[in-house]
């Protein structure tokens, strides 16, 4: 795998072009995926996901050109947190499905389509990372944020929600290209969130099973230290937060 291009503002789609933020862990893989949306002949663009408050990033991002419109695809510091200063540099409203995160702009609505940047940009709500998680659909294509990854697996909040998204995004057209919040982009968004939904029935099953061993009151860590055995340690924090929402999922009453 070749080297991340931080700063360095790369065309991948002919609407939409990343910047990467030097933010790398084990949590943003090579680090947040800024992406600049621009329409043929517009004059401003669609800013997603500015990151965190990154001086030296958004300065970069800023001088991509004249931004109308940014967007935020959920709450989370290393996408949300550098908005507020990326908006005054700018001079650009924010929207995002969480009202106290908009500046100058309505809160986001499922289904609604938004105009601007040259654009189309349809919203799509996908619960389950967070509340207020969204995607973006625009000209064949599809920013994700953390719903679905370049790479791996993204942390659920509600297992629930989380299935009943991957169901929508899995009726997306056949090679709708994917453009997450982190890792590379993906060739047919829908055929990634089926492998997704295959995994996450995969872990249900093993949740279960290690259920049957453990006990049904058994804690996530305990669950984590069976179903995720075989994977590093330094991931076991994350993963306790999903197998959490895997616990709440098969103890409600009402579970898919």
């Amino acid at each position: 795998m070749s080297a991340p291009a931080y700063g360095v503002l790369r065309q991948v789609t002919p609407t939409a072009s990343v910047l990467l933020e030097h933010n790398p862990s084990s949590m943003t893989l090579e680090g947040t995926n800024s992406w600049v949306l621009r329409g043929a002949g517009a004059s401003g663009s669609v800013v997603v996901d500015p990151g965190h408050e990154d001086i030296e990033h958004l300065t970069l991002l800023a001088e991509t050109g004249a931004v109308e419109l940014i967007v935020l695809t959920h709450h989370h510091p290393d996408h949300a947190e550098g908005a507020p200063w990326f908006a005054e540099r700018a001079g650009a409203p924010v929207r995002a499905f969480d009202e106290s995160l908009c500046i100058g702009g309505k809160s986001l609505v499922d289904g609604e389509v938004i105009e601007v940047g040259g654009l189309r940009l349809s919203v799509l709500h996908t619960p389950g990372h967070t509340g207020d998680s969204i995607c973006l659909v625009s000209e064949g294509q599809i920013l994700t944020g953390d719903t679905i990854l370049g790479r791996g697996t993204t942390v659920l909040h509600d297992l629930g929600d989380y299935l009943r998204s991957l169901r929508k995004l899995i009726g997306l057209p056949g090679g709708t290209t994917g453009l997450p919040g982190h890792g590379p982009e993906l060739p047919d968004l829908a055929a990634t969130a089926r492998e997704y939904l295959t995994h996450r029935e995969e872990r249900l099953d093993q949740v279960r099973s290690a259920l049957e061993t453990l006990g049904a009151d058994a804690t996530p860590r305990q669950v984590v230290e069976v179903v995720y055995a075989d994977v590093d340690q330094a991931l076991w924090a994350p993963a306790e937060w999903s197998v959490r929402a895997q616990l709440d999922y098969l103890r409600s009453e009402d579970g898919e």
